[in-house]
């Protein structure tokens, strides 16, 4: 291979590690000082990115000079700055003392407000930004022509991670930075105002980005698309390199940069699997990332966060249950064609969200991929249909059966691991799944997907599919929930409370684990094989991201601290989504304020308040 060819491809790669590095440094800082998993990161990006297209050409208008280019960078990254400020103040203030998940949901609704508030503000169409003033032209390096950007690019990784390195060693506010990571509790006990520190931190983290989404103006068109194109791959980088680790970040942004510019070259095929092997090997060999460290939290005693007292249906819980199934039943009868199909779809998402809450609340496992099982269910039961010409009685049974033969494979690794990096080893296998569904197109059909999964004859009408799903997926909830209050699942929820207790008193606790994974997956994987005859056709988004995050917001809006919950925030959040999409083109927006305002007002999901407002009798009586 030609040596100017692998030195520009090379450069290339550290161009683009450099600008990954940039958004990362802010999303590592704010975890470490806050342990916000921020998944608003990728919105203020875009909105770096947006405001610099309007800001900078207005600012070259004035004069051509370079300079003003930059100081039109600095004015945007400045303003997401302040726009991170606001997101403290108005919302992650009032929020940090309810679980962790509740706030990854919150971030979750902001980036649906930012999606519709960008498409409001600047349009649907993208926008290209203007080229940077004298940085226009191109380097010959080896006879082999490098844009000058890139090469200025590629300085400003290392740039950033000095100035971070002095802000970090050199000023107080960085040195509260550095002990708020190693150990929040001891900062705050010491006196510490933690609500000027986070407030710091948001707005370091949000310029960060901002200033990462500015400097792609030259490189890339200001899209709606581009917080969820970029947020996952500075998860990547974030984990890979340690959470709350600025140095281990860069160093994982070289790698990944790298690891794309050649992965096209030597693995054209598997380009999308590439990154999320490496961090998934990474997190294997290197439990905590490269330069990370075990979680401040761990081994201190803390009030678990899922159900703790099981307790079973009282009268009137009993009663509301047979009129619940009594209604599903009958809704055939008096329901249109519409409402089956929200009928048929909410009673799929209940068993996917109640196989997930039986991870997260039972288990103590986060699942930020448990997406993956519900469509590898539905693509096994879609190929046997389409491709083997199997019948939809045998792809069902299939269905159940790949999704618990794949979260037995990778549950082996999960649950070897705790905290943040479990969940985003869950992540990166999820990912490893979606990118081969998409690029293995003579099997998957790629993102083309695969048309023609009917039910047979006899479940042809939709009337009788809804029964066939009905009847399917209560059983399945019903089986998980015997599990749950058997001892199977006390044993889950003693390994979750304290593993180290658990593993005196004889607990094999990782096979424990290991079989809840497996267990959950298999019930995932029968959601999906039934949504796949429902819609008769499948596609690699099912396994996308945010269909994992749809199933933590409907656990978390029922509550994860009771067994039924998520039965109730699966038939909330799809009936949100289902009262507005119709209203507004900018559904996301009242979706995304809808999901905030529950998180505020109900801070454990409304099966908790329920529940709070069940014991409260209890209590005045005694």
């Amino acid at each position: 291979m030609d040596p100017a060819l692998l030195l520009v491809q090379s450069l290339s790669g550290l161009a683009s590690a450099s600008s990954l590095f940039v958004i990362a440094s802010g999303l590592t800082l704010v975890f470490g000082v806050t342990r916000i998993v921020n998944f608003a990161h990728g919105s203020f990006y875009m909105l770096g990115a947006y405001i610099a297209v309007t800001v900078v050409p207005w600012m070259l208008e004035l004069d051509r000079s370079p300079w003003l280019f930059f100081v039109g960078v600095l004015v945007s990254a400045l303003a997401v700055g302040l726009l991170g400020v606001a997101m403290e103040l108005l919302l992650l203030r009032r929020i940090y003392k309810v679980p962790e998940l509740f706030q990854l949901l919150a971030t979750f609704g902001v980036v649906l407000m930012v999606q519709d508030a960008v498409l409001w503000i600047w349009g649907p169409v993208d926008i290209t930004g203007p080229r940077a003033p004298g940085l226009r032209h191109g380097v010959y390096i080896l006879d082999q022509r490098f844009p000058a950007y890139e090469l200025f690019l590629i300085f400003v990784g290392p740039a950033v991670l000095g100035l971070l390195w002095l802000l970090m060693h050199r000023t107080r506010f960085g040195i509260l930075i550095r002990a708020a990571t190693r150990d929040r509790e001891m900062v705050g006990a010491l006196g510490v105002n933690q609500a000027m520190l986070f407030t710091g931190t948001l707005f370091l983290g949000a310029f960060l980005a901002g200033l990462g989404g500015a400097l792609q103006i030259p490189r890339v068109s200001a899209s709606a698309q581009m917080d969820l194109s970029i947020i996952t791959e500075v998860f990547v980088v974030t984990v890979i390199g340690g959470m709350g680790s600025v140095t281990g970040a860069f160093l994982a942004a070289v790698l990944i940069g790298q690891l794309q510019a050649f992965g096209v070259l030597i693995f054209p095929k598997i380009t999308l699997v590439l990154v999320f092997l490496l961090m998934a090997v990474v997190l294997v060999v290197k439990p905590w990332g490269l330069l990370g460290r075990p979680e401040p939290a761990a081994g201190r005693a803390a009030l678990p966060e899922g159900i703790l007292h099981p307790r079973g249906f009282g009268a009137v819980e009993r009663v509301l249950l047979l009129l619940a199934i009594g209604a599903t039943l009958a809704l055939p009868l008096f329901g249109d064609a519409y409402a089956l199909k929200v009928a048929t779809e909410v009673l799929v998402f209940a068993l996917a969200a109640f196989s997930l809450n039986f991870l997260v609340g039972n288990g103590g496992i986060v699942s930020f991929g448990h997406a993956a099982y519900f469509g590898l269910g539905a693509y096994a039961a879609g190929l046997l249909v389409t491709r083997l010409g199997v019948a939809m009685e045998p792809a069902l049974i299939a269905a159940p059966l790949a999704g618990g033969l794949f979260a037995a494979l990778f549950g082996f690794f999960v649950v070897r691991l705790s905290g943040i990096y479990l969940a985003m080893l869950t992540l990166a296998f999820a990912q490893i799944a979606y990118a081969v569904c998409f690029q293995w197109v003579e099997v998957t059909g790629g993102d083309n997907g695969v048309v023609g999964v009917w039910p047979s004859a006899w479940a042809a009408s939709r009337q009788v599919y809804f029964y066939l799903v009905a009847t399917c997926a209560i059983a399945a909830i019903l089986a998980l929930r015997h599990v749950v209050y058997a001892p199977f699942g006390a044993t889950l929820r003693a390994a979750r409370d304290s593993e180290q207790r658990a593993d005196a008193i004889g607990v094999d606790v990782r096979t424990h684990r290991w079989l809840g994974f497996t267990l959950a997956g298999s019930a995932a994987g029968l959601a999906g094989g039934l949504y796949a005859f429902s819609k008769g056709s499948i596609d690699p988004t099912l396994l996308g991201v945010p269909v994992s995050v749809d199933f933590l917001a409907m656990i978390l809006l029922g509550g994860i601290q009771t067994v039924m919950g998520p039965l109730i925030g699966a038939a909330a959040f799809h009936s949100i989504k289902d009262v507005f999409m119709p209203l507004t083109d900018f559904w996301r927006f009242f979706l995304g304020a809808s999901i905030i305002a529950l998180v505020l007002i109900f801070p454990r999901g409304l099966g908790g308040a329920y529940g709070a407002l069940r014991r409260s009798p209890e209590a005045s009586r005694a």
